[in-house]
């Protein structure tokens, strides 16, 4: 109930943010933006506006993501309100998980909003919906919870700033680290390939949620990956939350 009343109040308190509201109003620009592209476009009309759609939620969803959620900690630390919440018989764990959930339940009303847009789009574009659209959103989704998590562990030890720039490059890199594959073949160190693979290991592999190409393209897709990529994501957030939780758990607040 404790965890609830938080996320409650937080998804409240994120709703308010005009950032959330601005990020959305373009988010809608660009995807009403991607039918007009389609005309002017040479190629299958229908894919550019599925591209730039499904590219669209994600971009947007992403910057919602890390510009609200390294705020969240920060905000109560910086406001004071942190003392009267943890003297409450609200433990530390209970209000990061709060935070996190309230914010999940943000993204998931800017998604679904964002989402609605692009599916009517694509309806008046086609006639008909594709079931495998939904498909692509629900990954964009999963991989903005993770995004969520992870800015909200920057936020328990770092400015707004640092923990914004610190998540952008944590999506970065997610998408990037196929690149470290091709790094490993190309060295030669046996020490150096031992690390750049301890290094893959541990760094996350955001492209496991993106089927947008796949999607778009009608390419077939081996269920077990969209299996994977469920539980790669689950797993994740996880690690993540509990990295959180254990340095929040630690941090001195006066």
């Amino acid at each position: 109930m404790k965890i609830q009343a938080i996320a409650l109040n937080t998804f409240k308190e994120a709703i308010r943010d005009r950032i959330l509201y601005l990020l959305f109003f373009f988010a809608a620009v660009s995807l009403a933006f991607s039918r007009l592209l389609a005309v002017l476009t040479v190629g299958d009309r229908v894919k550019i506006i599925k591209d730039v759609g499904l590219a669209s939620i994600s971009v947007f969803g992403v910057l919602m993501a890390i510009l609200i959620g390294t705020g969240l900690v920060y905000k109560e630390i910086d406001k004071k309100t942190i003392y009267t919440l943890l003297a409450k018989p609200i433990r530390r764990w209970q209000f990061l998980l709060g935070k996190f959930f309230g914010l999940a339940l943000t993204l998931f009303v800017m998604i679904l909003a964002m989402g609605i847009i692009f599916l009517a789009i694509v309806l008046l574009h086609t006639g008909k919906l594709e079931g495998r659209l939904l498909l692509a959103i629900l990954f964009i989704f999963l991989e903005l919870i993770l995004i969520t998590a992870v800015a909200i562990l920057f936020s328990c030890f770092s400015t707004p700033i640092l923990s914004s720039i610190f998540s952008l490059s944590f999506y970065l890199i997610g998408h990037l680290s196929w690149g470290l594959e091709t790094l490993i073949q190309k060295t030669r160190s046996g020490t150096a390939r031992a690390a750049i693979r301890g290094l893959s290991a541990i760094l996350p592999d955001l492209e496991n949620f993106n089927f947008k190409t796949e999607i778009v393209h009608g390419l077939a897709v081996d269920p077990k990956f969209y299996l994977f990529s469920a539980l790669y994501g689950l797993v994740y957030t996880i690690f993540i939350l509990t990295l959180a939780v254990l340095i929040f758990k630690k941090r001195d607040f006066v």
